[in-house]
């Protein structure tokens, strides 16, 4: 699947939830999902810099497509990284270069996160673009 195919798979699951209640509850559940990091990827260089909760992100190139395994120690924030790597999972460094993610405003995710969590999910998605700038020009 393309990026925006499943963003689109993402937005139409949100939709089902008329309350942010259960929105967040899947999110929860999301990160409750998530399959655990390589306790020895919980290093200082796979932190995430800007989060309110400690984020570690590891990436592995294989194929010519990244793979991104995360972990947090704030569910919610589990849950954030869980749904953006869904997104870009699987994909080229030049297709999560050009991904912008809609998927984040269509859901109403940034409006209804706090200023710091905010700013988190921004921290998240750069540095899982960092990571495809790095393997992009590796090829």
């Amino acid at each position: 699947m393309t990026i925006q195919e499943i963003e689109q798979t993402i937005i139409d699951e949100f939709a089902s939830f008329d309350e942010w209640l259960d929105k967040y509850a899947y999110i929860i559940d999301l990160g409750k999902e998530c399959p655990p990091i390589d306790p020895a990827d919980k290093t200082d260089n796979n932190l995430i810099k800007g989060c309110q909760s400690r984020v570690w992100l590891s990436c592995q190139h294989h194929d010519g497509k990244l793979w991104f395994k995360a972990d947090s120690d704030a569910v919610i924030t589990k849950g954030i990284i869980t749904l953006l790597i869904r997104a870009l999972n699987g994909q080229t460094p030049q297709d999560i270069l050009n991904a912008d993610l809609a998927f984040i405003d269509q859901i109403g995710l940034k409006e209804h996160l706090s200023p710091t969590r905010s700013n988190g999910l921004t921290s998240m998605v750069k540095q899982m673009k960092l990571y495809a700038l790095a393997f992009s020009q590796k090829q």
